[in-house]
């Protein structure tokens, strides 16, 4: 349930005031005199973000006291929920349509908690909804983040491939979208050889999900989501430690479905395919193995360097697929590369594309919706780094150097019809607690291109 609520009447709730830092002591001068002495017997600083239960009323207090000194962005409010006592909040302040909107959505973003396991005992402060907020952009954005934390933050064992794919026919069937599923030894039938590859040795079958929506004459708008359910390594094996978090290693296609449902649910004019390779990179007796070669749907050889760097195989297959339908935009996101991470760190999503007008758009998007990316080049100078000498490419590139460029370079070989593409490594995980964004799975750039879908396809 979405902890905003609309009402015709402010009664019954709490306001928050909203009072900008630098007007503070103008303000407080105008207090009740009971205000003025609580609020000086608090020691109260004022400083951007911080709040203050200012007394009065049957339970004790009255109002909350909330200090701004920076623009109104979806975060602002984010740390209220889980302090202010359990009850109904109306802000008292001026705001913009996209301010209220905003700030709505962080508000309930940070009412989130993974509660299939263990229930969340917090019990949150509710909002009305501000005035001017958009109610089902809000309710639209609320919805997609949690599907992805949700779906990210299941462990490997409640979330295989077969389970992703269940997953992603719920939302295919809430908008009637047309879904296809190539399951196991299809895969070679129907060439997704690689994805057959990197999952064949898990118990449960690698699959191909495949889902179609909207007017086959709209702009082509095709998503590609990394759906590494779980990562040994495969014969290549991780440590212990690298294996802890590698239930998010289906973080991409987490988050392209997520993107998937706000564009659906906002009928958005595009016909939009989704294309999700599944697997568990898992050791048997038939896992695929350093220094094999495999055949791409493409037609392009691989040699395999190592056995962990299996995402970039898959995603092949599944773009080769998406670009023999020259698609106006194609977007992959995928937790891709460590080196990524060691970039552009945890809370930043590395993008790689070669259309400037593209890249400028989504910075423009990212900056004003709070959703952080940052560009990397694809340095084609690194290509040789991919080389091979019996195969046209290898899926690890030798020296250790540039492994984020190296692997986004490995994707673009497989890219050549689509009037536009970009990529996007992403850690998929909040390691740290911030307000609205709890430790676990994360969407990332969601936000942004949603905007830029919205901008660009001309619904608004």
């Amino acid at each position: 349930m979405i902890p905003f609520v609309v009402a015709a009447s402010k009664a019954g709730s709490r306001p928050i005031l909203i009072v900008e830092k630098t007007g503070f002591a103008d303000w407080l001068a105008g207090q009740s005199e009971a205000h003025k002495n609580w609020i000086i017997s608090q020691n109260f600083k004022p400083a951007d973000g911080k709040s203050l239960l200012l007394p009065g009323g049957a339970d004790g207090f009255e109002a909350v006291l909330f200090i701004r000194d920076a623009d109104w962005d979806i975060w602002s409010l984010a740390d209220l929920p889980a302090r202010l006592p359990k009850g109904h909040y109306t802000i008292e302040a001026d705001l913009t349509p996209k301010q209220a909107t905003d700030v709505a959505t962080g508000w309930s973003l940070a009412t989130y908690a993974f509660e299939r396991f263990k229930k969340n005992e917090t019990e949150f402060a509710t909002l009305m909804l501000p005035q001017g907020a958009d109610k089902a952009m809000v309710a639209r954005t609320v919805h997609a983040v949690t599907l992805v934390r949700d779906l990210i933050n299941l462990p490997a064992g409640d979330l295989g491939p077969s389970a992703l794919e269940a997953a992603a026919s719920q939302v295919a069937g809430e908008f009637d979208a047309q879904q296809g599923n190539i399951v196991g030894n299809d895969l070679l039938t129907y060439h997704f050889p690689m994805v057959h590859a990197v999952g064949r040795a898990a118990a449960d079958a690698p699959r191909l999900i495949d889902i179609v929506w909207g007017d086959k004459n709209a702009p082509k708008v095709t998503l590609v989501g990394k759906g590494v359910c779980f990562d040994t390594g495969g014969l290549d094996i991780k440590s212990a430690a690298g294996m802890l978090m590698m239930k998010k290693d289906m973080g991409g296609a987490a988050t392209v479905l997520g993107l998937a449902h706000m564009i659906m649910d906002a009928n958005l004019p595009v016909r939009l395919r989704v294309l999700i390779p599944a697997v568990e990179n898992s050791i048997s007796g038939n896992a695929y193995h350093p220094g094999d070669v495999l055949t791409s749907r493409k037609g392009k050889t691989v040699e395999i360097g190592n056995t962990d760097a299996e995402g970039r195989l898959i995603l092949a297959d599944a773009l080769t697929a998406a670009d023999e339908e020259a698609p106006d935009l194609l977007i992959d996101i995928a937790t891709l590369t460590g080196a990524a991470r060691v970039s552009v760190g945890t809370e930043i999503a590395a993008t790689f594309t070669d259309d400037e007008e593209l890249f400028a758009k989504l910075a423009a998007h990212s900056a004003s919706e709070k959703d952080p990316i940052w560009r990397l080049p694809l340095w084609g100078d690194y290509r040789h780094l991919l080389d091979s000498k019996i195969a046209d490419i290898n899926n690890s590139a030798s020296g250790g150097y540039g492994g984020a460029i190296t692997a986004g370079l490995f994707l673009k070989e497989f890219v050549e019809n689509a009037k536009s593409w970009v990529h996007f490594d992403i850690m998929a995980y909040n390691i740290r607690s911030r307000p609205g964004r709890p430790i676990g799975g994360e969407a990332f750039a969601i936000r942004a291109l949603f905007v830029l879908l919205q901008e660009r396809y001309g619904r608004h």
